[in-house]
């Protein structure tokens, strides 16, 4: 069965054609996008695990493509790089541990700057919990160990599980009693919709 409309528009024929092919691509991305972030939240329906995007983002459509995903139920994560300091592994390398990082970004942050770390094992989970971050994230941990995470973490911070989130494992991580799930495919391998524009 066909679908309706998504819409009608009415237009000078000259400036409807010169306008069609970028408003069909960004309508068809944004489309696809907003549906597979739809798919994600259904797929967690019921555990309290909340879906958010990354900063994978497509080059000038970020705005755009965090509005999908908010259309489509999920959450977004940062927009950019001042929006709260995230502690990855590069930078746990660099201060020479995750306990000296969390310090540092913390001396430098405002009273209103959230700091999350990135941790890959249990132990640095637990070095990282002793420094209070605002959340963890949890990358690439096994299901076991994202159980044990929230068994040590005990609601003291926010738990978010990142890193090869696919539509088959999501609701398996989400019912491991995380917070939040990022998903970076949200906006970089969602499939464009097939939306065309027909002349009455």
């Amino acid at each position: 069965m066909q679908p309706g409309p998504l819409a009608r528009v009415e237009a000078n024929a000259r400036a409807l054609l010169s306008a069609e092919r970028v408003a069909l691509n960004l309508l068809s991305r944004l489309s696809g996008v907003a549906t597979l972030t739809r798919a994600y939240v259904d797929a967690v329906a019921g555990t309290g695990a909340v879906i958010t995007d990354t900063r994978k983002t497509t080059p000038g459509l970020r705005a755009l493509e965090k509005y999908a995903v908010r259309c489509g139920g999920g959450v977004n994560h940062r927009f950019g790089l001042d929006d709260a300091i995230l502690i990855k592994d590069n930078h746990v390398a660099a201060a020479g541990g995750i306990g000296p990082a969390i310090r540092r970004a913390r001396a430098a942050a405002g009273h209103l700057v959230k700091i999350e770390a990135e941790v890959d094992s249990l132990a640095q989970l637990d070095d990282a919990l002793a420094e209070a971050p605002d959340v963890v994230m949890l990358d690439n941990f096994s299901l076991a160990d994202l159980t044990a995470a929230v068994a040590r973490a005990k609601g003291r911070v926010t738990l978010e599980a990142s890193g090869g989130v696919t539509l088959e494992t999501v609701r398996a991580i989400a019912e491991t009693g995380v917070d939040v799930i990022s998903v970076g495919a949200l906006t970089h391998s969602a499939p464009v919709l097939d939306i065309g524009l027909d002349a009455d």
